[in-house]
């Protein structure tokens, strides 16, 4: 089957990450048909999107900022004709061969797959892997065993890079594509609002239920992780307790495990704050009591799906 790819990549406030992306896509051995860029910074980084008239690259203004949001007005915008959707953060790059071997995968594969994410090449794994993969947090229920599985607990572990192409559980909307009829019937939660934190894992654990979910190890990609357009640690720190407790409620998961792998994380953070007396850190870890209490009152008191505002300091 013939395949076209519509690219969404939604932006805020990093007009260089941006533009190192577009490069790369502009090297591209097979180009997307069409490429989104949703707009969400406080400059508008229109210009940016087009230096590069040769990647038919559309610009749209998208206010207030939040990546499941700007993500659901890409699909709107996307031309209808597009059978695969494709998402990519703005800092990111891709290897000039990774399009055209994700679309010689798409064109190969079997229909019970609905969505493949790109390989990351320069995955550096986090501190405290030891403990999360441990046998004890497999049995608890805690953390998955497996790469790119979702545990009881509502924890998810990242796939990392692979030298074949493997199944999964969930994907990233760092770097992903979707068969567009799968989109149509599935959007972005915007209850993942503002910085939109496990918003893919919300998304891609609900189609995987009914399908399979690929990582393709040929379509190679790395990710440079910005500064730029993120919020405070202790933004950060309320929005990763209120968003894992509302997923874990929303698919019908183990609440309680899910408070204690939140109260291990909090131990986490705190051992690595307390040594060196990292502000940014000991930030998070306020944000994280925050965010228990908070999600503990509205749980006591209001809607599971009421957001919890997460108000900037």
């Amino acid at each position: 089957m013939a395949h076209g790819i519509s690219l969404i990549v939604a932006t805020k406030d990093r007009p260089d990450d941006l533009r190192r992306l577009l490069e790369s896509l502009r090297l591209q051995t097979f180009i997307p048909a069409e490429i989104v860029v949703v707009d969400a910074s406080r400059d508008s980084v229109e210009s940016v999107v087009t230096a590069f008239p040769a990647l038919r690259a559309r610009y749209v203004r998208h206010l207030p900022a939040s990546a499941a949001a700007q993500r659901n007005a890409g699909i709107r915008a996307c031309d209808p004709s597009a059978t695969l959707i494709a998402f990519a953060d703005d800092d990111t790059t891709f290897e000039p061969n990774s399009f055209a071997a994700m679309l010689r995968f798409w064109e190969s594969t079997a229909p019970d797959v609905l969505g493949a994410s790109f390989n990351i090449l320069n995955y550096r794994p986090p501190s405290g892997q030891s403990l999360k993969r441990s046998r004890i947090s497999a049995r608890l229920g805690l953390y998955p065993a497996s790469l790119g599985g979702v545990a009881p607990s509502g924890w998810q572990s990242v796939t990392g890079q692979v030298s074949q192409t493997q199944f999964v559980e969930w994907l990233p909307s760092t770097a992903a594509v979707w068969r567009r009829y799968v989109l149509d019937r599935h959007a972005f939660d915007e209850y993942f609002d503002t910085y939109s934190y496990l918003e893919d894992l919300d998304l891609s654990y609900s189609i995987g239920r009914k399908g399979r979910l690929a990582t393709v190890a040929e379509a190679g990609y790395s990710h440079f992780p910005s500064a730029g357009g993120r919020v405070s640690p202790r933004q950060f720190g309320r929005l990763e307790v209120r968003n894992r407790l509302y997923f874990v409620r929303k698919h019908g998961l183990s609440l309680p495990r899910c408070f204690l792998g939140i109260g291990i994380r909090l131990v986490m953070t705190l051992a690595a704050a307390l040594p060196s007396c990292d502000r940014g850190m000991l930030a998070r870890a306020i944000g994280n009591v925050e965010g228990l209490l908070a999600s503990c009152l509205l749980a006591a008191f209001g809607s599971s799906r009421r957001a919890i505002p997460v108000q900037p300091e």
